[in-house]
């Protein structure tokens, strides 16, 4: 029998065009769930905009200022099997980060996408030790997302 996709729903609530498509964002859930011992049930991507990121950021995180990913997650967090959960991204933001990294913008939205899901798998980014696990399953994640496309 084969394995269901993950239901993967994208909104855009930006005048911006984030660069993913569904059928990527679903086969790299897939990829993830399956080396990642988990499972992803349902996730949304929500892209916004600075002025909603802060706002999400201030009521839910006590924290003031933009940032590129904010990560919600939904299901029993105790296991790693069918994780529901929303991401809400910040798209100035990652535009601006891929000019910064000198980074294509599509490369730099699959990468903070791939965050994301790392984080509703339960992965963390508040040490340095973590944020450099995290790179570097980021790291991998994109180098097999042509193998994908």
């Amino acid at each position: 029998m084969a394995k269901e996709l993950p239901d993967i729903q994208i909104f855009n609530q930006t005048n911006l065009s984030p660069p993913l498509e569904q059928a990527l964002c679903q086969a790299i859930a897939n990829q993830l769930s399956e080396n990642e011992e988990c499972s992803f049930n349902f996730v949304e991507v929500v892209f916004v905009d600075e002025e909603k990121i802060v706002q999400i950021n201030k009521e839910h995180l006590n924290r003031d200022y933009v940032t590129d990913i904010i990560t919600f997650r939904y299901d029993d967090a105790d296991t790693n099997q069918d994780i529901e959960g929303t991401m809400f991204c910040c798209a100035p933001r990652i535009i601006e980060q891929a000019q910064e990294f000198n980074e294509s913008t599509e490369r730099e939205f699959l990468r903070i996408y791939i965050h994301g899901l790392l984080h509703l798998a339960g992965y963390d980014d508040k040490s340095t030790g973590e944020k450099e696990k995290m790179t570097k399953k980021e790291d991998f994640y994109l180098s097999r997302t042509k193998k994908l496309q």
